[in-house]
């Protein structure tokens, strides 16, 4: 759908939609044929009550398994069918959903709204239980379990070596023309009685880069590797086979931050432009 201003005959209006999920039972976030995903389960119900096709543009694709508590999107809906539901949308939507997703808010965002590409940062967690107990029974589908004490300190400090703008391509899968260069803005660590959980932004992540990045930390949380190896495969040439992969359910999207309504536009530009130049651009590497 284009990107119209929204007019009183028919014309379409964006709406931001906040979203939550539980990843455990959905095949990522981008719609699959014959596969439960998130954004195959919204635009069905958004279809159901608008009548109409309602493609959604996410901040983040999430993969299977992984969760959400701050997941962005937008999408363009007829404005007049808006108006008619607006002051009882979000209740219907969330009685029509599965008790596994969650549309924490819907509102009417500026024409220059983009999910995607206005966003300025992501930022992810992930939890690890590496106590005797384990993750507590109700914690237990979005908090690994680890049978070792892990060191903190030393994952802390091989974290710090990660931050900035450099290319992840030893932490990312291939896609091809597209960039793997990010820039890491913040990775902290904090334990508590229950597990240790990692939080890290970026302007945004390569796939599967937060689960690489984590199996390389943890490596060295064990011993098994020094504190300066994860920083070394930011020279790899291609995706590092000595790096782990840790499982999806650890990981949960948290939260995506946006500049001004005033910035949206040049935000959402710059973006795209920076993700085509033909330094940012590898093709044989990829991301999303």
């Amino acid at each position: 759908m284009n990107n119209d201003e929204p007019t009183s005959n028919g014309g379409l209006i964006r709406l931001r939609l906040d979203i939550s999920y539980d990843g455990e039972f959905f095949n990522g976030w981008a719609k699959q044929e014959k596969l439960r995903t998130v954004q195959g389960e919204l635009e069905r119900i958004f279809g159901f009550i608008f009548f109409a096709e309602t493609p959604l543009t996410c901040a983040g694709r999430t993969d299977s398994g992984v969760h959400a508590r701050g997941q962005v999107a937008h999408m363009d809906v007829p404005e007049n069918k808006w108006r008619e539901i607006e002051a009882q949308g979000l209740y219907r939507l969330n009685r029509a959903l599965a008790e596994d997703v969650r549309v924490l808010a819907v509102q009417v965002a500026d024409k220059d709204f983009d999910a995607r590409f206005s966003a300025l940062a992501r930022t992810y967690s992930y939890r690890i239980a590496d106590g005797a107990v384990g993750p507590l029974p109700l914690n237990r589908k979005s908090v690994l379990s680890w049978p070792d004490r892990l060191n903190d300190v030393a994952m802390a400090q091989a974290s710090d070596l990660l931050l900035g703008e450099h290319d992840f391509t030893g932490f990312c899968r291939r896609r091809e023309f597209a960039t793997t260069i990010r820039t890491i803005q913040s990775f902290t660590w904090e334990r508590t009685t229950e597990y240790l959980c990692a939080t890290v932004t970026a302007d945004a992540f390569c796939h599967s880069m937060v689960r690489s990045l984590m199996g390389a930390l943890t490596a060295v949380g064990e011993g098994r590797k020094p504190i300066e190896w994860p920083a070394s495969m930011l020279n790899a040439t291609e995706r590092a086979s000595d790096v782990p992969v840790l499982p999806p359910h650890g990981l949960t999207l948290e939260h995506v931050r946006y500049p001004s309504q005033a910035e949206l536009a040049a935000r959402a530009a710059d973006t795209k432009k920076r993700r085509q130049r033909p330094d940012y651009r590898e093709s044989v590497h990829g991301s999303h």
